[in-house]
């Protein structure tokens, strides 16, 4: 017997009266859990016959990417739930519980992300996420100001959407809902980026396609060979500059879909293969690998 799939997430969905539902999870904004629930400071989850329950009361202003975290910390990192695409699916209920109607929702979401971002704290009282983020949006922005960007494996595109103020922007990312979202936000933001939905190791665009190409916080969501691939593809795209970020971890952060780690050491040997390319790399705030075009050749050495 075959068990079907659930359905993809549709983060363009309403919530109705409060209450998301697919079929893996369901989120409640306000209600009463049952007494056998697990009860965290922000939430309570219980499961019914193989259906995840999340119930939270956050307020308007608390609909952030600070989510991510918040929902890491009390759910996920303690065992209570588990899988990516939980976490994914009950992010994405939180959110639409937000509004009554989804583009409302997804507009509070990116509204209050970007003004965190734009005033980062010192995240001593936070969950991580954006005041952990914020440092590295803005080392990207200085690597990559004027000409024209493409971002590889944007996700929600908050960088992409900094980035439009002062270049000629595309965001791309595997992930139809992402990009979707993107595509859909941005012009209420008052922003006019391109979106392109692919594989970012087969970029459909010609060679020397942009001036820089960037990939934040990228290459730990896939294999070795994969990321390999990628580079490969950001040196035939760029004309000038390709920047490679990534976090330093102990080890891979699942509920975010890490599958590996990196040290400074790791992103030098990837550096030394880049044939035509000067590259640098250090630590800030996670480690980083900037690489400029010295000559015609774009590709990795054997």
């Amino acid at each position: 017997m075959t068990i079907a799939a659930p359905r993809p997430i549709d983060p363009l969905r309403s919530a109705q009266t409060s209450r998301y539902a697919d079929e893996v999870v369901t989120v409640t904004r306000c209600g009463q859990a049952p007494v056998d629930a697990v009860r965290t400071e922000h939430f309570a989850t219980w499961t019914v016959s193989g259906r995840v329950h999340v119930l939270h009361e956050l307020p308007p202003e608390s609909i952030d990417n600070d989510l991510a975290g918040l929902v890491a910390d009390e759910l996920f990192a303690p065992g209570w739930l588990s899988g990516s695409d939980v976490f994914e699916r009950v992010m994405t209920g939180i959110v639409l519980t937000s509004a009554p109607h989804a583009a409302d929702a997804w507009e509070l979401f990116y509204r209050n992300t970007l003004s965190r971002l734009a005033e980062p704290g010192d995240g001593a009282t936070t969950y991580g996420s954006i005041d952990a983020y914020a440092p590295v949006y803005a080392h990207a922005k200085s690597l990559a100001s004027g000409g024209s960007v493409l971002e590889l494996g944007c996700c929600f595109g908050f960088l992409s959407l900094q980035l439009a103020d002062t270049a000629r922007v595309t965001a791309s990312d595997v992930s139809l809902n992402t990009v979707r979202l993107l595509t859909s936000v941005a012009p209420r933001l008052g922003h006019r980026i391109e979106t392109i939905i692919c594989d970012a190791a087969r970029v459909p665009r010609p060679d020397a396609s942009y001036d820089t190409v960037l990939a934040i916080h990228l290459l730990e969501h896939l294999e070795p060979d994969h990321g390999l691939a990628v580079l490969q593809e950001m040196l035939r795209l760029a004309r000038r500059r390709i920047v490679v970020a990534v976090p330093f971890e102990d080890e891979p952060t699942a509920a975010y879909g890490h599958v590996r780690v990196f040290s400074l050491d790791d992103l030098g040997r990837l550096g030394e293969l880049c044939a035509g390319w000067s590259f640098r790399h250090y630590e800030h705030h996670g480690g980083w690998l900037v690489l400029d075009r010295e000559g015609s050749s774009g590709h990795l050495r054997k």
